[in-house]
């Protein structure tokens, strides 16, 4: 007489060697069932288990289930890991607004989110969220569970009058000061920065394989585009100089352990030197190692570089980017031509009245 088989679906079961036992786990929820398999205890576990996994799906016309299909869409599938990771943080943070029904969200709604999260998060996150909302209703809309987008006629938070300038460029006394300043295993990731204008994430995360021959070839991380430049001197010359560690078989960079950084890591290390700076007046505040980037670009265009040349270097999509991160040094080149002409027309009124 053979024995018979007990299936019950949605569970998986495996046998441990260690324990000699075998462990039956719900595959949806990825519980463990604590009693025994197949006795009348083990049945009404499962039932539990799945009226609370029932309890917590989606239901079809709300926020939860438009977050669901568009994590399961193409154009989030297709998203750079890095921005994904960013679109899920705010995914992550509707969560909690998920029952919500789609017939709902009105643009009073949006607006009303806008101003609570702008007060528990801050102007950049909030004005964040409208952007991966913005993105869920176009998804929404096209997927016909929707009609309009409610965030096209809510404004984005303004940045405040008096904020200081985000990511300024740096001074040429201050580049000179941090260069000195510091510690070997932290001269090659800032070269690059300094004088190839890579993102701090791209520079820290760059593989070796990325340089050869004097030349750096790589792509943005951000935006997939291309970046090739040949290496300036200071690159090459930090590069030679890079202590060396197990890690540069993965990354061009290490930290003092001799493995790859992390981005918290590098801006752990970096605080206190920029800090000791200041507290010397050997650079003002608002030092920021994305500002480099800011720097590039605002070199260039006072070297007279056009805007779609700064892109190229700075693997931006757009000349849009190259010109804002340049603004500064438009700004200027544009108001001393404005006050040079200003007191030359004094001067010849001066000579009129005369």
């Amino acid at each position: 007489m053979t024995g018979t088989v007990v299936r019950v679906k949605g569970i998986k079961r495996y046998f441990e060697p260690k324990t000699g036992k075998w462990y039956a786990y719900h595959r949806k929820s990825g519980k463990r069932l604590k009693a025994e398999f197949g006795s009348p205890e083990f049945f009404a576990e499962l039932e539990a288990i799945n009226a609370e996994a029932k309890s917590q799906e989606a239901k079809p016309g709300t926020l939860a289930a438009l977050i669901e299909s568009y994590r399961r869409s193409a154009g989030f599938q297709s998203l750079k890991t890095r921005t994904k990771s960013d679109y899920q943080k705010v995914l992550e943070y509707l969560k909690p607004l998920g029952p919500s029904p789609l017939s709902e969200l009105s643009q009073g709604w949006v607006a009303r989110l806008r101003d609570k999260t702008f007060e528990k998060k801050k102007r950049k996150f909030a004005n964040y969220v409208l952007t991966v909302l913005s993105i869920l209703f176009e998804h929404a809309i096209e997927q016909e569970t929707m009609t309009v987008n409610p965030v096209s006629k809510v404004k984005r938070v303004r940045k405040a009058t008096d904020a200081p300038e985000a990511n300024r460029p740096w001074m040429d006394f201050e580049r000179e000061a941090v260069a000195v300043a510091l510690p070997a295993h932290m001269r090659l990731p800032i070269a690059l920065m300094m004088y190839c204008g890579l993102d701090p994430q791209d520079a820290l995360t760059l593989p070796r394989t990325a340089v050869s021959k004097g030349r750096l070839d790589t792509r943005r991380g951000k935006t997939g585009v291309p970046v090739w430049v040949p290496l300036p001197s200071p690159v090459v010359e930090a590069l030679e100089e890079e202590p060396k560690h197990p890690a540069t078989t993965l990354t061009l960079c290490a930290n003092s352990y001799g493995k790859p950084w992390t981005v918290s890591g590098f801006r752990a290390s970096w605080r206190p030197i920029r800090q000791k700076l200041e507290e010397e007046s050997k650079i003002q505040p608002g030092l920021t190692l994305k500002g480099l980037r800011h720097t590039v670009a605002t070199i260039l265009r006072e070297m007279g570089k056009d805007h779609a040349t700064i892109a190229e270097m700075l693997g931006q999509k757009t000349e849009a980017m190259a010109k804002h991160y340049s603004r500064r040094a438009d700004m200027s080149k544009k108001m001393a031509e404005t006050v040079s002409e200003f007191e030359a027309e004094v001067n010849r009124r001066k000579t009129k009245n005369v």
